[in-house]
């Protein structure tokens, strides 16, 4: 990766000016292989992280490694005009003399006050929609299909995203996701007729764009909460967990397997299919860049091949970076099954619930510590987790 694009996934990562920290990008056969899940409080070169300052330094080499060789690197900011269509905000993104427009369905709440906090659903809202609606809260639907394609392995290249910036652009569906999403975020900032308060946003989606949800929030800031639901190998489930539940005789997805199904990550990643030991890092990092912001992952214990076991102990791996950063508070686990892909069961209403209040409708006092699984997964993550967690200062 030259130095334009180091920078160019820094400030997409909203981290400008961290390509004089960006690590070796060695290539796959460089690559030592790890069998457990990687450090995330050491280094590249190998130096520890000591301080909540040394995090974001950190967090910044996380972000350039997982676009590098995971996503594709999500590009920066680009002019954007916005306008109320009805209930419609109707997003233009222009580049280089070709624009890309978008509409964004806004439902407003029947409860609470405007400007809105609101929940921006990759593709939809599959939570406890009315719960959120009496709370306060505003449901927008963002239109990932028309940002980059996801039909299969013959949608790479296709979507308003890569009519702006080329077929061949390196980025993913998931990076060309968290772009759209940011240039939603833009507009919802320059629209008051929009009644949002853009201080004051979620990020969700089930399954594969529960995936695009993780990339949403990690890579940018503005987002305050992001609500993983259901997400499956690439999003909460880790490339290493999921491949030993295989190795068990699961029925798991894998990476070797889900760089054939679809488009979600960059054209290379696939030189990971048989060595995802060598990958510099694993999902429960991805889930990390996210941290201190407030982070819920809401699983189904019943779907196996979405790696319910890895989803478990990965989101455990996960949580010690926001224990590191003293906000445990901010990261919540809650799995159960016995209920439909992507259908929110009733158990589950009450911590979607905390997490709206707190974070969104900055309740003070709401409890929102949640660790909890109806699986037999054991709950201590030594035995994927090799280093120790700082308490940082």
């Amino acid at each position: 990766m030259g130095t334009r694009l180091i920078a160019a996934a820094c400030a997409a990562a909203l981290l400008a000016g961290c390509q004089h920290l960006a690590p070796a990008l060695p290539g796959v056969a460089d690559l030592r292989p790890q069998p457990q899940l990687p450090d995330p409080f050491t280094f590249a070169d190998g130096r520890p992280v000591r301080s909540k300052a040394d995090w974001q330094h950190r967090r910044a080499e996380l972000a350039v490694q997982v676009q590098h060789y995971e996503l594709g690197v999500k590009p920066g900011a680009a002019p954007v005009q916005a306008r109320m269509d009805g209930a419609d905000l109707v997003v233009s993104v222009t580049h280089e003399g070709r624009t890309f427009r978008f509409p964004a369905k806004i439902q407003l709440p029947q409860g609470g006050k405007a400007p809105y906090p609101a929940i921006i659903g990759m593709g939809a809202v599959s939570l406890n929609n009315d719960d959120l609606q009496r709370m306060g809260v505003a449901l927008i639907t963002f239109p990932n299909n028309l940002v980059a394609e996801q039909q299969n392995g013959g949608s790479r290249g296709k979507g308003g995203f890569y009519d702006l910036y080329g077929s061949g652009h390196m980025a993913g569906a998931m990076a060309a996701w968290s772009w759209g999403v940011s240039r939603l975020i833009d507009a919802l900032e320059q629209t008051p007729d929009a009644r949002i308060d853009a201080g004051r946003l979620g990020i969700t989606g089930c399954s594969r764009n529960g995936k695009g949800a993780i990339v949403a929030g990690a890579f940018d800031e503005r987002i305050r909460l992001t609500i993983a639901q259901e997400s499956g190998s690439g999003g909460a489930a880790g490339w290493r967990i999921s491949d030993a539940q295989r190795a068990a005789g699961q029925n798991v997805q894998t990476l070797r397997q889900i760089v054939t199904e679809n488009v979600w990550f960059t054209e290379n990643f696939k030189q990971f299919g048989e060595a995802a030991t060598r990958l510099p890092f694993d999902q429960h990092e991805v889930m990390g860049l996210i941290a201190p912001r407030a982070l819920l992952v809401v699983e189904n214990t019943s779907m196996e091949w979405l790696g319910n076991e890895s989803a478990f102990r990965t989101s455990l791996a996960a949580r010690e970076i926001w224990t590191a950063l003293g906000a445990e508070d901010a990261m919540g686990i809650a799995q159960v099954g016995g209920h439909p892909h992507c259908q929110l069961p009733a158990s589950q209403y009450g911590h979607v619930n905390a997490y709206a209040r707190r974070f969104l409708l900055n309740e003070a006092g709401v409890d929102t510590r949640v660790l909890t699984t109806d699986g037999t997964f054991e709950r201590d993550p030594k035995a994927w987790v090799i280093w120790s967690t700082p308490a940082l200062h």
